[in-house]
């Protein structure tokens, strides 16, 4: 199962009554913008008791392509990796 960002605006609705649906996507919307750019600027993101998000810069490196065996160049570029937090990484392990 996936959770959607219509969930995510569903359960803050519900946990809030005093928010109209309109009020809690965007709520959900401002969240994610601010997120996402944050990321794209290259800072970091961290969320205390959930995890952190890092923008690493990756190197430009030979590969291969699998199904026919040419090399090929992958070119530089950034991505973003995702750690969590010791309290939240206890508690998946619980469960």
């Amino acid at each position: 199962m996936t959770l959607t960002k219509a969930d995510l605006v569903q359960q803050v609705y519900k946990k809030h009554p005093s928010l109209t649906k309109a009020q809690a996507t965007d709520s959900v919307e401002a969240f994610l913008s601010i997120s996402k750019a944050s990321l794209i600027s290259g800072e970091d993101l961290l969320l205390s008791g959930f995890g952190k998000f890092n923008v690493k810069d990756k190197k430009a490196r030979r590969g291969r392509n699998p199904q026919t065996g040419d090399e090929l160049t992958l070119e530089a570029r950034r991505v973003v990796t995702f750690k969590p937090s010791g309290i939240l990484r206890a508690k998946i392990n619980q469960g």
